[in-house]
């Protein structure tokens, strides 16, 4: 490759089409293709500003660089400012939206929004009150069990209250800071809520073993009436996200993975609160070990319900190649490519998802000097289009 140049910006777009059609002027061993595929359209199309290449001009302020890590684009350029409506944008007055204009936008989502977003935010509210009411008699009665149980629905509730926030925001468009969208929040949000029945999980097996070094004696009996209360409440939460109460569950869409995580958040607690009813049962028969063999069940329950959901989550987040594609599928492809007689080298080759159901990939192709692209173009992108990769990147490189 003998030269690479930079992008750069111009006011002008009739100068830039101009300079675009310059042959003299244009980098004659780089070249960069990027294009998108619909389902709907089998027939390769070239955009209207491909193939774009890269020249120098010193009046100009470079957007790209090859030797830079960021590309600088002016803001309200591209993408309309005014769509980052949840991370503090300004205003029609200028001011930023405050907490309280961020929870009416929040209700506003959830009354409009789908069915779920609504039971979603009754759950909340009823665990709300629960928790609420059961820190309140705790404190008042100095029962530490219930104010600590009290403490642990909270956190609960904050994290489904992530996950309603999670649904409202990500029907934000795409802006000039987040190019992508905020769909991946939703993935995020399952993720936390993984996380967190992970953690508890392992609190369930540290109970377990505290309680076996303990005098079964001092169970604490009054903590049933809060466990039967908890287990109505959560299967509630169960009954209304029901549809995604299988543990393998595929993904097609950020919701489901959201609403799925949600979904075992509930039925988590509610195994808890069954184990704690279970065991005081068993203590009241005159059962040895009760309490440690039904909260190290629970604890292996919730951790093999939960397992699934957790790699699914960190997998899209860690931009790992898509589960739904086999590896064995996309080295095919790769063996495809690199048989054509033009392709001398395929370097990069990268695919991810951005989320659920939406597969992104990129590749860097060294060809021929003086060899016919199109050709190479519709190639690569008929082979990956098979394998339901819609949004492909290719960089070509004259050797």
């Amino acid at each position: 490759m003998d030269r690479i140049g930079s992008f750069n910006h111009h006011t002008a777009t009739n100068d830039f089409q101009n300079s675009c059609n310059r042959d003299t002027e244009f980098g004659a061993n780089y070249r960069r293709f990027a294009f998108s595929r619909q389902a709907s359209s089998m027939q390769w199309q070239e955009p209207s500003h491909t193939p774009i290449s890269t020249y120098s001009d010193e009046l100009a302020k470079p957007l790209l660089s090859r030797s830079m890590s960021s590309i600088n684009i002016p803001p309200g350029r591209y993408f309309s400012s005014e769509s980052n409506f949840f991370f503090g944008v300004k205003d029609n007055s200028g001011d930023k939206l405050s907490v309280l204009s961020l929870a009416f936008s929040i209700l506003e989502n959830v009354r409009s929004g789908n069915l779920y977003m609504k039971r979603l935010f009754i759950m909340i509210f009823l665990n709300v009150l629960y928790s609420t009411a059961e820190l309140a008699i705790g404190l008042l009665t100095g029962r530490i069990g219930l104010v600590s149980d009290a403490f642990h629905l909270t956190f609960g509730c904050g994290l489904l209250t992530f996950s309603l926030f999670s649904i409202a925001a990500s029907r934000s468009k795409p802006d000039h800071v987040y190019t992508y969208g905020y769909k991946r929040l939703e993935v995020l949000a399952a993720f936390t809520n993984a996380l967190f029945l992970l953690f508890l999980s392992f609190s369930l097996a540290v109970e377990a073993l505290h309680a076996y070094k303990q005098d079964e004696s001092e169970h604490k009996h009054y903590l049933i009436v809060s466990a039967v209360t908890n287990l109505m409440v959560n299967l509630i939460g169960v009954w209304f996200f029901r549809n995604y109460a299988r543990i393998n569950l595929v993904y097609r869409k950020a919701e489901d993975m959201n609403y799925h995580s949600i979904c075992l958040h509930v039925l988590a607690d509610s195994i808890r609160s069954a184990g704690l009813i279970l065991a005081s049962w068993f203590l009241s028969l005159g059962v040895q070990n009760a309490e440690v063999l039904c909260l190290g069940l629970v604890s292996v329950a919730v951790f093999m319900i939960v397992m699934p959901l957790f790699r699914a989550a960190g997998g899209v987040l860690l931009q790992m190649v898509p589960p739904s594609i086999p590896t064995s599928a996309l080295s095919k492809c790769l063996r495809q490519i690199t048989s054509l007689e033009d392709v001398l080298e395929v370097t990069q080759v990268r695919f991810w998802e951005l989320v659920p159901g939406q597969v992104v990939g990129s590749l860097s192709l060294t060809i021929k000097k003086g060899t016919d692209n199109r050709q190479t173009l519709e190639f690569v992108h008929g082979v990956y289009h098979e394998l339901g990769i819609l949004e492909l990147t290719v960089q070509m490189e004259d050797a």
